[in-house]
């Protein structure tokens, strides 16, 4: 039996995050694995319904789809995370809990191709100033320094982007 992985997606708001993650999803499924999808905004609003948008809460979040990924990752699941996680310390706090099972997936696309693609408006809200510390316009991404992979979502195509993850996860015997 093949052991579990945290897949860590992270990237601007509409970057392509959630996109890809359900795509790999649903190949790991078809290949017998067992998948659990922790998408940041289902997330927000189950798991994490009582925290807001500070710094400390965002942290918070994020620690909570750490632990939850860990607890899926030692029972043999690939955990995969799509959240903005746009602080690398907390992003670090993810792989030292989750351990060398952890694979950090930079979903990388300018700004302007993601407030292109953004269906739900939020960037033209925050740049309107209806939305406070929206992550790309007043508050902060660190783009991660070491990821496994960068998906070049302005470049590649989803499927492209898709089959890279698949590959690494073959390549590391994730996908025995």
């Amino acid at each position: 039996m093949a052991k579990g992985a945290t897949v860590w997606f992270t990237g601007l708001p509409s970057s392509g995050k959630s996109t890809i993650a359900h795509r790999v999803e649903k190949i790991l499924r078809e290949k017998g694995r067992k998948v659990e999808v922790f998408d940041g905004d289902v997330i927000r609003k189950n798991l994490c319904s009582d925290l807001g948008f500070s710094k400390e809460d965002r942290d918070t979040n994020i620690k909570r789809i750490a632990f939850v990924c860990k607890l899926m990752t030692r029972n043999d699941v690939v955990a995969i995370a799509a959240a903005i996680s746009p602080y690398r310390e907390t992003r670090d706090y993810a792989r030292n809990e989750i351990g060398k099972d952890f694979l950090e997936v930079y979903v990388r696309a300018p700004l302007s191709v993601c407030k292109e693609r953004d269906v739900k408006g939020m960037y033209k809200k925050a740049l309107n100033g209806e939305i406070k510390g929206f992550t790309g316009v007043d508050d902060p991404y660190e783009e991660p320094l070491n990821p496994e992979l960068i998906l070049h979502t302005d470049k590649e195509s989803i499927e492209d982007s898709v089959q890279r993850v698949i590959n690494e996860l073959e390549n590391r015997g994730y996908l025995q």
